[in-house]
């Protein structure tokens, strides 16, 4: 119940007033059932005994109203209004199905949405320090777990007992003691049953919870790494651990949908034991089959309908605990922290005028690892162009992330013009930056689309694109091709080249036009002549663009203003670039990746 209450606080405000509307419409069908239910006793009533119909009480407003004379003309509005009853019943029954189906739908797509927002404003630490196969089942299987195993169960129950609820009125009001002994009957059994799989639930719950973790897991390592699978042939190594995870998941889902629909066939076959043993003793009592026609007749149409009722009420609540540990990695998912700024629009970029400034930095990725970096004290001039050079595992890439704003320093402030980047004005300060890694990221698109990344199709600027293409040096190879522009790149550009995807990445940060290059090993797949061009290109920028260089190539850095060199013991020092050719020492050691 805890979980579901934190599950309904997630839903929106809209959702809620339709789970409100919900429950009036299940009202109202429940009211149908009733009336349908009831008007079998005058129909077969009319039918058997019509003399003892037209002498009832209740009907004497009816009979009055449309001034009936004797019993046979009644059995004509009867009929009919038996027969629209059941019809409304069915309409009714049949809209609420729509609208429970859709409603559960729809609030699912809700919390896979939100899911996936609250994951996007997550900082980039959190991304790093966890695996994605576990967010991306979390998305989109446990999301359709729950859409499919506890929203719509949960309505499908809230529906069901109030089914129940007015089924049970209508045969109380036919007979008391039959009514309790049958429903008595049937809802033990239903909680012996209950009592007896709650475990069996509850394990095969975290089972398919755990091994589509898995799943989704070994799909993507295999798939992501297909290069290293086929070289190593380790496609059956893959094959394997899919298949073991796969395996279970599906033995502990077959297993709960007996649980879930196995108890109806005893209580079918219950019911048909007391509804016959009902009748034979009844039939005794009254003193023939034709007295006692129109109760019997209500009573199999009362277990007709409360059964199958009874039998979804169970399995809906089965498959809510069925349903339990994916409902609370959905809810953990949910829980994430959102920043306060999610639903404003992108700031103005904040002042930068002078410099940045680095102030007495230490980082490490948490309070159990070592330091990253230690006591760095740095200032970089608007307008300047610094390499950072440094051996292997320095901690050059992460000084980038901190000066980007993508992780937060462990101690010591970040600040341009003086004033203080933190989680407040990181996004403005995110304006004035583009950012050209090694390995560039390309989505399944056109080369257009990937490098003016994020910008919708009909907002692109062809002349700024075509601009940027010919200073990342790529504009004559893509004018080349059959499409130009608009040919597709494959799942990770995998169409392309490595150097051909650091040149679109170049492009990219170019279209963005800021006044903050960062190039982490950016040219590293390039050959010399085209990394020189590139290089060039960047020279010819507006002066007051700050540019930073980890170089893949040491005269890459030829140009540069400064060169700040890191080192593993946390010493670092700015070097010539004089220094850094001369020095044999810095030549073998500095190194990057």
């Amino acid at each position: 119940m805890k979980m579901l209450t934190r599950l309904w606080n997630h839903l929106s405000k809209r959702r809620r007033r339709q789970f409100v509307l919900m429950q009036i419409l299940i009202v109202i069908a429940s009211f149908f059932e009733m009336a349908s239910l009831g008007a079998v006793i005058p129909f077969l009533g009319i039918l058997s005994e019509p003399e003892l119909v037209y002498n009832q009480d209740y009907l004497r407003p009816f009979i009055d109203f449309f001034q009936f004379e004797n019993p046979s003309e009644l059995a004509l509005p009867i009929t009919l209004i038996f027969i629209g009853l059941i019809l409304l019943s069915a309409i009714v029954r049949l809209i609420l199905l729509w609208a429970l189906v859709r409603l559960s739908q729809m609030a699912g797509a809700d919390l896979s949405i939100d899911i996936y927002k609250h994951t996007l404003y997550q900082d980039y630490s959190i991304h790093v320090s966890r695996n994605s196969s576990e967010v991306i089942n979390g998305i989109i299987t446990k999301t359709a777990t729950v859409t499919k195993g506890v929203i719509s169960p949960v309505l499908n129950f809230i529906s069901t007992i109030v089914t129940i609820i007015g089924i049970i009125i209508v045969l109380l009001l036919i007979d008391v003691s039959v009514t309790l002994i049958g429903f008595i009957g049937f809802g033990g059994s239903y909680l012996l049953v209950i009592y007896l799989t709650r475990r069996n639930l509850k394990e095969n719950s975290q089972n398919i919870a755990e091994k589509s973790d898995l799943m989704v897991k070994s799909l993507q390592e295999g798939l992501e790494g297909i290069r290293e699978v086929l070289i190593n042939n380790n496609q059956n190594f893959y094959t394997q651990l899919y298949q073991r995870s796969d395996l279970q998941m599906r033995k502990a889902s077959w297993r709960n949908e007996i649980i879930y629909s196995s108890p109806r066939f005893g209580m079918e076959a219950i019911g048909i034991g007391i509804v016959a043993m009902f009748a034979y003793t009844a039939t005794l009592n009254f003193g023939g089959i034709e007295k006692f026609l129109p109760v019997l007749g209500a009573f199999v149409l009362g277990a007709q309908k409360l059964l199958p009722a009874i039998q979804k009420a169970y399995a809906s609540y089965s498959r809510i605990k069925g349903g339990y540990y994916s409902l609370a990695d959905v809810i953990e998912l949910l829980d994430q922290p959102i920043p306060d700024y999610v639903n404003l629009p992108l700031p103005e970029p904040n002042s930068f005028k002078t410099s940045i400034e680095i102030k007495n930095l230490s980082f490490r990725y948490s309070k159990d690892t070592p330091l990253v970096l230690s006591d760095i004290n740095l200032v970089i001039p608007k307008g300047s162009v610094v390499g950072i050079v440094g051996t292997t595992g320095c901690g050059k890439s992460t000084f980038l992330d901190i000066l980007m704003g993508l992780l937060s320093p462990t101690e010591g402030e970040l600040r341009v013009d003086n004033k203080l980047i933190d989680r407040n004005s990181k996004r403005s300060w995110q304006r004035h930056i583009s950012n050209v890694p090694q390995h560039i990221y390309l989505t399944d698109g056109t080369i257009e689309e990937n490098i003016a990344f994020g910008v919708p199709k009909d907002l692109i600027e062809i002349d700024k694109l075509e601009k940027a293409a010919r200073q990342a040096q790529i504009a004559e190879l893509i004018e080349e091709l059959d499409e130009g522009y608009q040919t597709l790149v494959g799942e990770r550009g995998m169409k392309l080249s490595g150097g051909q995807r650091q040149r679109i990445g170049l492009a990219r940060a170019f279209y963005k036009q800021s006044d903050v290059l960062i190039l982490d090993e950016a040219t590293s797949a390039l050959d010399d002549d085209t990394e020189t061009a590139v290089m060039d290109s960047i020279e010819k920028f507006d002066k007051d663009i700050t540019v930073l260089i980890i170089a893949h190539r040491l005269t890459t850095l030829k140009s540069c203003d400064k060169i700040f060199k890191f080192e593993k013991d946390y010493v670092y020092k700015t070097i010539s670039y004089t220094e850094l050719m001369n020095s044999k020492k810095n030549k073998e050691n500095i190194h990057v990746n």
